[in-house]
């Protein structure tokens, strides 16, 4: 698929045709309320048994069973014994449960929270951290052991510094930075000095006097955390430090242990974020050894997600690499020898889905047929014998078998509910297992959305989705939605089922739409790189065609055209209403970046380097810059406590439009972080229906909606 020549489905218009069947609306109390409407609850596949028996989990009990690939029996499933030990935190202890027995408390310190309590492999510790310091305790005789004892406000062990939380090993690790060895003899683990990153405050408001919570945040430009990576054996004892400076502006991403526990494979990058490195580092001696050196002219994504994948033989690792400009697959032994490339071409995989190494074989997903769907394939280690195993014009969401002899795939598009299916290992289709498409569905006239491409003068097709109101009429001029997120490599157009909750606006007569621009990932790395030092450049030439294109339209409203997004989303918002005001009318952004100098290093200075080196960049990359060219109207969002987008940002962006006599709506959430609580979101929504109604449909909003 070439990146200018995108493989896009034609632009047309779709013609509602009703029949005499088709005469019901989809009504308030369907839309927002529980009322399944056009789709029914349908069982959810949650993996695999084992290579006879899928998992399924009841739509209405919750109850997990195991179903019989032939007969399609169904049992109820008991996890197997080692996943059915829990260990948590109750009022600041650790304690461990078995089955159905009861809990056992294992730590004696209310007073002070244990956090991340985790299991060895061998089930005989678990291994935690309590005020920033390394420990684990024996299951058996409740024995503790303190692995480091040098913890301040500033230093943690085994507990994340904010920026490697929140970009580098993700939310989802709740600011755990240990990890242990298969065997259970030695841990690993990160150790973060925070002392030069500077502390911002953020202030509560609750109570007669506030509070300030302070966060060591650096700033575009600002000094990183020090880091050191430390082994230490399960009994305790001295910490064996890799063999790497802390001293040195570098960044330590995700690690992986062997499967022997011989070693551990370290992620190094340099500060530029384009040059990565792989070190197999001794857990005895601290010894490292390059294995592997990988660079860009642009950046590289140190991603907490699937990037090694160490196989069985104890011989070979599969990486994924966009190296090339797509992401792709390649087998290389543990020294760093490139055997060959697996996957290759203008596409992108998406997941590894199983290995089997008996067969020298390997499952994924990829987006290779169109870049808005995903599909199953599989592909001997040589890369040779690739096949698709999924079918049609959808999007799948696979669950493989262990051997890889049958998959279940949940599969839909924009005009086809989600349906689940067997099929074996060749794409044979062996049963269809559910299909969520109501009884009534043909009944109903619904709004219809379609997958379509826009194009751009320099020959992109940029992928969007369109929901038509319910009775369209191309004569006559609609409002028009358009709802983005814009961030590079994080394009939001897929070709998936999108539920009901756009059919309120298709009944109430507005064009909802959804485009992704040029460096989303529709194109590869190579599209996204183009955002290499510009953010807010490509972002807002792709939109304001886009946007070109709907207000050339006879059937779009030429002052009605709204966009809204979040986070990134936020920003591009605030980049419409001012730098791209002249084709954008109305917005709705939550949780802007308003000036990349006021957001973190490790994600802003992957597209942007750093404020001193680029400060060009900064600039027209900026909301700021261009507020004296804002007009229109802009809601802004931003919840007082988020400590990912500061509301600093949301605060310079109110003073410039202030200080400019510049009209606009700010709402500002107590309490909230980067995203809102169910009574802001409530509030919110209300507010979001309120502006709709009084800007796009010139109408009082419906007393069921208030």
């Amino acid at each position: 698929m070439n990146s200018k020549l995108y493989g896009a489905i034609g632009i047309f218009l779709f013609f509602v045709s009703q029949t005499a069947a088709q005469t019901k609306r989809l009504e308030l109390e369907q839309i927002f309320g529980q009322k399944p409407s056009l789709t029914k609850s349908i069982n959810t596949i949650q993996g695999w048994a084992d290579n006879q028996h899928y998992i399924e989990v009841d739509a209405t009990t919750r109850q997990q069973y195991r179903v019989h690939i032939k007969t399609g029996e169904r049992t109820a499933y008991i996890p197997p014994p080692n996943s059915d030990v829990e260990v948590y935190v109750k009022e600041n202890d650790v304690y461990i449960r078995r089955g159905d027995h009861a809990e056992k408390r294992l730590t004696q310190s209310p007073d002070i929270e244990e956090k991340n309590p985790t299991l060895s492999p061998d089930n005989q510790y678990v291994a935690f951290t309590r005020d920033n310091d390394l420990y684990a305790i024996q299951v058996t005789d409740g024995r503790e052991i303190r692995y480091t004892k040098d913890a301040t406000d500033v230093i943690y062990n085994g507990w994340a510094s904010w920026v490697y939380f929140e970009e580098i090993l993700g939310r989802s690790s709740r600011y755990k930075a240990f990890w242990w060895a298969p065997d259970s003899k030695t841990l690993a683990f990160m150790r973060f000095d925070d002392t030069q990153v500077p502390m911002f405050p953020i202030y509560g408001a609750t109570g007669q006097h506030g509070y300030v919570e302070q966060t060591r945040y650096p700033k575009a430009g600002d000094p990183n955390p020090e880091v050191k990576v430390g082994f230490v054996p399960v009994e305790g004892g001295q910490v064996t430090w890799a063999d790497f400076n802390e001293k040195d502006d570098q960044y330590f991403g995700q690690p992986y242990w062997s499967f022997d526990s011989s070693n551990l494979m370290v992620q190094w990058m340099n500060r530029d974020q384009t040059n990565l490195k792989f070190y197999e580092v001794d857990p005895h001696t601290g010894t490292k050894k390059e294995i592997y050196d990988e660079r860009q002219d642009a950046w590289i994504d140190l991603s907490h997600e699937e990037r090694i994948t160490y196989l069985k033989d104890n011989r070979h690792y599969i990486l994924k690499s966009d190296k090339t400009g797509w992401a792709h697959y390649y087998l290389y032994t543990l020294d760093g020898t490139l055997v060959n490339p697996i996957t290759a071409g203008q596409w992108q995989v998406s997941s590894l889905e199983l290995v089997d190494e008996k067969n020298k074989v390997i499952y994924f997903t990829a987006r290779k047929e169109h870049s808005a769907t995903v599909d199953l394939y599989r592909v001997d280690y040589s890369g040779k014998n690739a096949k698709r195993l999924t079918f049609g014009n959808y999007t799948h969401q696979v669950a493989v078998s262990p051997d890889g002899k049958h998959f279940v795939t949940t599969y839909s598009n924009v005009s086809t509910p989600p349906k689940v299916a067997l099929l074996d290992n060749k794409g044979k289709l062996v049963k269809e297992l559910a299909d969520s498409k109501a009884d009534d569905f043909d009944d109903y006239n619904y709004a219809k959305t379609e997958l379509i491409s826009i194009p751009t003068p320099d020959g992109y097709q940029l992928p969007a989705t369109i929901t038509w109101p319910t009775d369209f009429d191309e004569t006559k001029p609609y409002p028009v939605i358009f709802s983005i997120y814009g961030g590079p490599d994080a394009g939001s157009v897929r070709n998936t089922w999108k539920g009901i909750s756009n059919q309120h606006w298709a009944n109430e007569g507005i064009i909802q739409i959804s485009v992704d621009h040029r460096a989303s990932g529709h194109f590869g790395k190579e599209g996204v790189a183009l955002m290499h030092r510009n953010l807010g450049h490509w972002e807002m030439v792709d939109y304001i065609t886009a946007a070109k294109w709907l207000k050339s339209k006879p059937w779009v409203a030429k002052d009605k055209l709204l966009i809204t997004g979040h986070s990134y989303g936020g920003y591009i918002t605030c980049l419409a209403l001012t730098k791209g005001a002249a084709y954008f009318d109305f917005g709705i952004a939550g949780a802007p970046v308003t000036s990349w100098d006021l957001y973190d290093t490790h994600y802003t200075e992957r597209f942007m380097d750093t404020p001193q080196d680029n400060p060009d960049g900064y600039k027209r990359g900026s909301v700021l810059t261009y507020v004296d060219q804002y007009k229109g109207v802009l809601r802004i969002l931003h919840g007082d406590m988020d400590d990912n987008v500061h509301m600093q940002n949301t605060i310079q962006l109110v003073d410039a439009l202030t200080n400019g006599d510049k009209p606009f709506e700010l709402m500002i959430y107590p309490g909230s972080r980067h995203g809102f609580s169910q009574e802001k979101s409530n509030y919110d929504r209300k507010e979001r229906f309120r502006f709709y109604y009084q800007y796009l449909l010139e109408k009082p909003v419906p007393p069921e909606l208030k």
